[in-house]
């Protein structure tokens, strides 16, 4: 069990029954009152929950995810696979359940699956990964201010700088969606 003043970023809670991980927490103490206003996301339905929780708000039951490296080996349209490189064993999991983490994996790479108890999860996924551009629009001489659309390899679009091409490789983050860099 974990008390309301000992939650910190990243801890996972069983709050109302549902799985939620603290994104956000801050102390607050106004007109003499202290409470806890905390931002919760539900790692089941990827929900995001804002609360204020009192110090009289009984304890919490404390909830341990695991993190398994896994390859993903292919997508069968409806789910994705996933392959343990220890045990060889080999999951599924919907395509529903990776909407944004499809954007940013490719076949044959690794990537953290995550586990509570028995029940996956989904996947956890680097802050930036590198990918290769398929399609852009040619760069305009002298113009260096502005971006344009650009595919990527996994069919992800986003905006880059005036500068990159097709066929070159950048960094996007996964958080976002965003230009990081060149690769």
């Amino acid at each position: 069990m974990i008390n309301v003043n000992d939650l910190k970023n990243g801890v996972v809670i069983e709050y109302d029954g549902k799985l939620m991980q603290i994104v956000e927490f801050m102390h607050v103490l106004q007109n003499k009152v202290a409470y806890v206003r905390v931002k919760m996301k539900d790692l089941r339905t990827g929900t995001v929950t804002e609360t204020a929780l009192k110090g009289s708000d009984s304890a919490f039951k404390k909830c341990y995810i695991e993190r398994k490296s896994m390859q993903y080996i292919y997508n069968s349209g409806d789910s994705y696979a996933f392959m343990d490189n220890e045990t060889y064993e080999q999951i599924e999991i919907s395509a529903e359940r990776l909407k944004w983490e499809k954007n940013f994996m490719l076949e044959g790479s690794t990537v953290n699956v995550t586990f509570y108890e028995s029940e996956i999860l989904g996947v956890s996924l680097d802050d930036k990964v590198t990918l290769e551009v398929t399609d852009t629009a040619p760069a305009v001489k002298g113009d260096s201010t502005s971006k344009k659309d650009a595919v990527l390899e996994t069919g992800y679009q986003l905006k880059v700088p005036m500068f990159i091409e097709t066929g070159e490789k950048i960094i996007v983050s996964t958080i976002d969606g965003t230009y990081v860099s060149r690769a």
